[in-house]
């Protein structure tokens, strides 16, 4: 199975904003938390900025599969501050292809479910192929340069969990959220 997690804010067009200059612009804990909790155990596939926009790397109890088209990239070629002590199951994949990353999380410990975890490009190739979505919606409107892609109806309705009502979190400056789920039909 694979499955895509992002969390989402709007912009003031509306459109689903994930990312602005190369972060996230809000901080919910409890969307941390839910992340790790559904992605730890199972290999993460992300492109290479989102890898270098972890502040700390690789994401410990996961096979982490770096996506990029520079062939000879190496993740410790970048100053990377890779987690010392990380459990056996957390290693570090570099693939130059969706479908070569894809292979490769497969073979990982966990494999039969696969996370795609950014960025905007690596979402937009992954829908096509996806059979769930993840979706953290959060109550903000906000300036950004990187976009969840589109859940067409027609492809996507949501799952039993699907429709969640607006929590506000326990950080009183935090956005209020909701989680989504979304099942390929």
């Amino acid at each position: 199975m694979i499955a895509l997690i992002w969390a989402q804010a709007r912009d003031t067009a509306g459109r689903p904003v994930i990312g602005a200059g190369g972060d996230i612009p809000w901080r919910v804990a409890e969307d941390f938390t839910r992340f790790r909790t559904l992605t730890t155990g199972h290999p993460v596939v992300m492109g290479r900025r989102t890898w270098d926009s972890l502040p700390r790397r690789p994401l410990p109890g996961r096979t982490n599969v770096v996506v990029t088209r520079q062939p000879d990239w190496r993740p410790d070629d970048d100053g990377a501050v890779v987690t010392a002590g990380a459990p056996e199951a957390t290693a570090v994949v570099v693939a130059t292809t969706l479908d070569e990353a894809l292979d490769g999380a497969t073979q990982a410990p966990g494999g039969d479910l696969v996370w795609i975890i950014g960025g905007a490009e690596i979402y937009g190739q992954a829908l096509a192929v996806a059979d769930r979505l993840e979706v953290t919606e959060i109550d903000l409107v906000v300036d950004g340069d990187a976009f969840a892609p589109a859940i067409d109806p027609v492809h996507w309705h949501e799952g039993q969990h699907g429709h969640g009502d607006w929590v506000s979190p326990a950080r009183p400056e935090s956005p209020r959220y909701r989680f989504r789920t979304y099942v390929r039909r």
